[in-house]
Parts: C-alpha cells; sequence; structure tokens
C-alpha cells in the first residue's frame, strides 16, 4: 500500500521530502546552512497536510488568522485579519484625501471671492453712490416686514427697537458689499429672555422673514425645539435627534424654546450635554446657514450661560421681552375680536382690564396668551347668553347679526368671580 501512494504521489514526491526536510529539527538545520525554505506546490502541501501523524486529516495547526486562539495572549489588540486592516488603512487615506481636498477647495473659493471683489472694485466708477438707505429697505422688502411687525406686535418698544437695530445692521452690510468694501457674516444667533405670551416666536418668525430677504439665510423658517425634540432617554440616542432638528432647520431659524433645561446641573451624566455640544459645533461652523435662537425666563437664561460660557459667547444678540401692561392686553384683546369680527361695547372694555388687572395676580399668567383664552371665554359665555335669551318662554327666537357679534361685560369673569373660582380649586 505504501509503494502504491508513492507511485501516486510521484510527480510531488521531491517537494514531500523538501518539506519534510525543512519541518521540525531540519528548518533549523536549513536556516543556520543560510538556505531558505521554499514555498512548496500545491500537490505537496497537500500530502504534507494530510500525511500528519497523530490526527486526521487537515486536523494540524493552520496558518488563518483565529482570534479564539489569542484570547490569552497581551499582544492580541496588535493582532487583526489582513483584510481587516487593509480596509482601515484604505478608509484612513481616503479621509486624508478628503481633508487635503477640502482645504485645497477652501483656499481656491477665497481666492475666488478676493479676484472677484478686486475685479468688483475696478468696475465701479468712482462717482458711484451707495444709494439710499429707504431705497434698500423698500426694494428688499425690509421696511414691509418692520411694518408688519408694527401691527402684529402691541407695545414691545424696546423689542421692536432692538429689531431694527439689526436689520440696521443687514442694509449698511449690503450697501457696503454694492461698492466693493469688505463684509463679513455677523453673529446673528440670539438669546430671547421673558415670559411665556410676550411674542417671542413671533419676534422669531419676523427676523427670519427679514434674514431671508436680505440673503442671510435661504429660507427663513422657524422651527420650534424643547428638550423632548432634542435629548434621547438612552445612550446614542440623543446625537441623531438633535442632528435631525438641525437638519430641519438648517436655511432658517432653530428656536429653542426653555433652553436652560437641556443642561441638568445635579446631573453630570444627564444626554442634554451632548446635544449642546451639537449645538455649540453648528452655530460656529454653520453660522451662514442657520441661526439658534436660545429663548426662556431670564434668570434661568443667565444660570444657564453661567453653566455653559461657550453658548453666550457665540450669541451676539440679547433680546429680552417685558411684561404686558394691563392697557396693552386690552389692546390686544380688541384687536383679536376685530379679526374675530367681534366688537366690544364700553362696558366690556372696562369688564376685560378689571379681569386682567385680577388676572395678572395670580398664577399661571402668560400675558397674550392670557389674554387669549379670556377672549375665548368671552366668546362661549356670549354664545350661551344668546341662547339662553332666544330660548326663553316669549322670545320670537330670532337672532340678529348684531347679537352675533357683540361681547358685554357679561361675558367676562368679574374679579370676584375669578377669586372664588381660585378658591375652590385650592
Amino acid at each position: 500500500m505504501a509503494r502504491s501512494f508513492l507511485t501516486r504521489a510521484a510527480p510531488c514526491w521531491q517537494a514531500a521530502l523538501s518539506i519534510t526536510a525543512v519541518s521540525g529539527f531540519g528548518l533549523t538545520a536549513g536556516l543556520q546552512a543560510g538556505v531558505a525554505p521554499m514555498r512548496a506546490p500545491v500537490c505537496a502541501r497537500s500530502i504534507f497536510m494530510q500525511t500528519q501523524p497523530g490526527g486526521p486529516a487537515n486536523s494540524g495547526p493552520s496558518l488563518q488568522f483565529n482570534e479564539d486562539s489569542m484570547s490569552g495572549d497581551p499582544n492580541a489588540a496588535n493582532y487583526k485579519r489582513l483584510s481587516s486592516a487593509l480596509k482601515d488603512a484604505d478608509i484612513e487615506r481616503r479621509l486624508e484625501e478628503e481633508a487635503i481636498m477640502a482645504r485645497e477647495q477652501a483656499v481656491e473659493r477665497a481666492r475666488q471671492e478676493r479676484q472677484r471683489k478686486i475685479a468688483l472694485l475696478n468696475d465701479i466708477p468712482e462717482e458711484t453712490q451707495a444709494g439710499t438707505v429707504d431705497d434698500y429697505m423698500f426694494k428688499e422688502g425690509v421696511k414691509d416686514i418692520l411694518e408688519k411687525l408694527d401691527y402684529d406686535l402691541i407695545g414691545l418698544v424696546p423689542v421692536k427697537t432692538r429689531v431694527r437695530e439689526i436689520a440696521s445692521l443687514l442694509v449698511v452690510d449690503k450697501m457696503r458689499l454694492k461698492l466693493g468694501l469688505e463684509t463679513g457674516v455677523p453673529s446673528l444667533h440670539m438669546g430671547f429672555t421673558g415670559a411665556p405670551g410676550t411674542g417671542k416666536t413671533t419676534v422669531a418668525l419676523r427676523m427670519g422673514q427679514i434674514l431671508q430677504r436680505m440673503g442671510y439665510c435661504r429660507s427663513g423658517h422657524v422651527v420650534v425645539a424643547t428638550r423632548d425634540d432634542l435629548v434621547g432617554q438612552y445612550v446614542g440616542h440623543t446625537a441623531p435627534k438633535t442632528k435631525e432638528m438641525v437638519k430641519k432647520a438648517m436655511g432658517g431659524i432653530l428656536l429653542v424654546d426653555e433652553a436652560y433645561y437641556l443642561y441638568n446641573a445635579a446631573n453630570d451624566r444627564d444626554y442634554g450635554q451632548e446635544s449642546i455640544e451639537i449645538l455649540l459645533n453648528v452655530m460656529e461652523n454653520n453660522k451662514e446657514d442657520l441661526i439658534v435662537v436660545l429663548a426662556g425666563y431670564q434668570d434661568k437664561m443667565e444660570r444657564f450661560y453661567s453653566y455653559i460660557p461657550g453658548m453666550e459667547s457665540r450669541i451676539g444678540n440679547h433680546i429680552e421681552f417685558p411684561n404686558y401692561e394691563v392697557s396693552e392686553l386690552v389692546e390686544i384683546g380688541q384687536v383679536m375680536c376685530r379679526e374675530l369680527e367681534y366688537t366690544m361695547d364700553a362696558n366690556a372694555v372696562a369688564a376685560l382690564s378689571q379681569y386682567m388687572e385680577k388676572r395678572m395676580t395670580m398664577p399661571f399668567f402668560a400675558n397674550a396668551r392670557t389674554i387669549r383664552n379670556a377672549i375665548d371665554l368671552a366668546r362661549m359665555r356670549a354664545a350661551i347668553r344668546v341662547f339662553n335669551e332666544k330660548t326663553q318662554p316669549g322670545s320670537d327666537g330670532m337672532v340678529s347679526e348684531q347679537d352675533l357679534m357683540t361681547i358685554t361685560a357679561a361675558d367676562f369673569p368679574t374679579p370676584q368671580e375669578l377669586a372664588d373660582a381660585t378658591t375652590t380649586v385650592a
């Protein structure tokens, strides 16, 4: 049987002998003699592996990478499959090439921008004038937006003044650009401080429209977000949520309401810190395509800035929204009634004023939101009043247009009714 085996393996006999000779002690002798072992042909390797003593075929040691066999090796972390190493090297090389390309593109864009400015300066005649402020205000549509802001918001003179100051900066920058003067995108990130219902969202909408008209953002839309929209409930959940909201707001304004809830000073492992870091990075690197507005109560926002100093340094415009006066709230209520095609008689206006004076001293007062709720309550009480009057015995049941449009003093709760309601709830 041995002769038969050797006869079948005759073409590879020399290779098999060479492998046997260099195995074990033969390998040491060969290396000492300066002879390097040669790679055996496939047939010889097959014979050698199949004729190993002490086990079935192909059961000997393998040259393939085996992670389990290195579990006890302290240097196991230095080993990996060749395919994995090549893949990692390819990724690193591609990232390095992308970084180099990005730097080259940035340099090229800067060079082209500089050439554009030089060409613009050369083409502008010496007698060219920048134009008038009114021309730019009208042409860009800023004037219409500011007028609409005056119409939408009653009072809030400091807020309107600050918005006009920001608009003035943008208009003058446009005029400088026309003459080829150096212009840079100002820091347009904003901080809104004030109680609920003071018009922060409305101002953000108008600012978005102004910035879009002036070319400082693509769309000017406003995305309102809270902690629930930005912070996840488990590890790895916060980053995708925050990035998704940032993606929705790109080209416009991201309004983070009650931003101080993003940071929990009592828990250093709170996931809100990750969301803050993403926002800081976006505010710095994407300021030309996204404007972040942080809103909330003034005292809480100041405490939040003290915890995150990098946030306050990135906000260039702080606008404080004061509470409305009673007369301003009554005027807001009259505007709401007019838009809903209701009218209030003189007694109703006085009753609304007394109602708001009492309501401002009670918990959960929310400025314009409270007056909106008061008008909705008056509409319901007016409807009940008309219904009961026209269904009384002896009434003809006819309802006039005046009945459907008039709000009377009886449709607003009296201060005593408010006090009684508070006592009942308590």
